[in-house]
């Protein structure tokens, strides 16, 4: 038997909530903040052929679908309190809806985020997934409030989910353990929500890397009115990206995209409370440069005490109506 709309919603989409005062089911959710704290809100749409490719596995797909939008959370070091979703399938089909369910409700109770609401209807394949969060009044991370002499920082590897595009394009190859890494970077990213968390009050600024590390460094460089210099051979990269040529490095690392690290900066003297934010939450951290009077502009050097800076010209962060 053919399943209905409302069908669906119940079979694959209604989960008990406990922190919401109403979950789905009614015209809106009731939630509760906690007092003293503000509301964070996000939302990021997925669109098969242009954010995930139509052979992903469709637990990985809602596993990611979720964590995209944890990774904002987590880039205002926020807590994550619920998130809606908004599904349009070509058919309700059970052998895609069962684990994509799996995999979005496994990540949303990894980290006690629940679904409260959404919509479902007949279309091309597209996910929208709007995320609540809760962050102490004052201390929410954002873009603007990096400064000259502060500390550029990233966490994690970057450049492996570039990586294994280039490989499905054929740009690339790699041995199959390799391969499988990078695709597990690629299809299941993890949302650094409690570094975001254990950041607050440490850093001075901070996104998540969705659209490449040259082009999502723009954003914080417009909204704070600084220059940044950045170092190369300091960004952390796996040993597969490692072993590739160096215009692919390159490209992986700068402009890369759909890393959902987080990039951040912190005064200078902050260094051992950034590293202890780290530690506190299990994630590697690494110093990738410094910001810069606004009049440096953006300069990316081979190594930290090179002379000349790399031709940028050819680096571009991603842009959904740029070709």
């Amino acid at each position: 038997m053919a399943l209905g709309e409302f069908d669906l919603i119940e079979k694959y989409f209604r989960p008990p909530v406990q922190r919401a005062a109403l979950g789905g089911g009614d015209d809106c959710a009731l939630l509760v903040p906690t007092p003293g704290m503000q509301l964070a809100v996000s939302t990021d749409l997925l669109v098969e052929g242009r954010h995930f490719l139509s052979t992903v596995a469709p637990d990985r797909l809602g596993h990611k679908a979720l964590a995209v939008n944890l990774s904002d959370l987590a880039a205002c070091g926020a807590e994550p309190l619920a998130f809606t979703l908004a599904l349009s399938l070509p058919r309700a089909d059970a052998a895609f809806l069962a684990p994509f369910a799996s995999g979005l409700l496994a990540l949303a109770e990894q980290h006690e985020i629940e679904l409260v609401g959404g919509d479902t209807t007949a279309g091309p394949l597209t996910i929208g997934i709007t995320v609540i969060g809760e962050v102490p009044e004052g201390l929410a991370l954002l873009r603007s409030g990096a400064a000259p002499g502060d500390e550029l920082w990233v966490s994690g590897c970057l450049g492996d989910a570039r990586l294994a595009l280039e490989v499905f394009r054929g740009h690339a190859e790699l041995p199959g353990d390799a391969f499988s890494a990078v695709r597990e970077a690629m299809e299941r990213p993890q949302p650094r929500v409690a570094l975001g968390q254990a950041l607050r009050g440490v850093a001075s600024a901070a996104i998540d890397l969705s659209d490449g590390l040259l082009g999502d460094l723009g954003h914080i460089r417009r909204r704070s009115g600084v220059g940044a210099t950045v170092w190369l051979d300091a960004l952390p990269r796996s040993a597969a990206l490692a072993a590739q040529p160096q215009a692919l490095q390159r490209e992986c690392l700068l402009a890369g995209g759909d890393d959902y690290e987080l990039l951040f900066t912190a005064p200078a003297g902050a260094a051992d409370a950034v590293r202890a934010a780290g530690l506190a939450s299990g994630t590697p951290v690494t110093r990738i440069g410094r910001i810069e009077p606004l009049a440096i502009g953006l300069k990316v050097f081979a190594e930290a005490h090179g002379r000349e800076p790399l031709d940028l010209s050819a680096f571009a962060g991603f842009d959904h109506f740029k070709p």
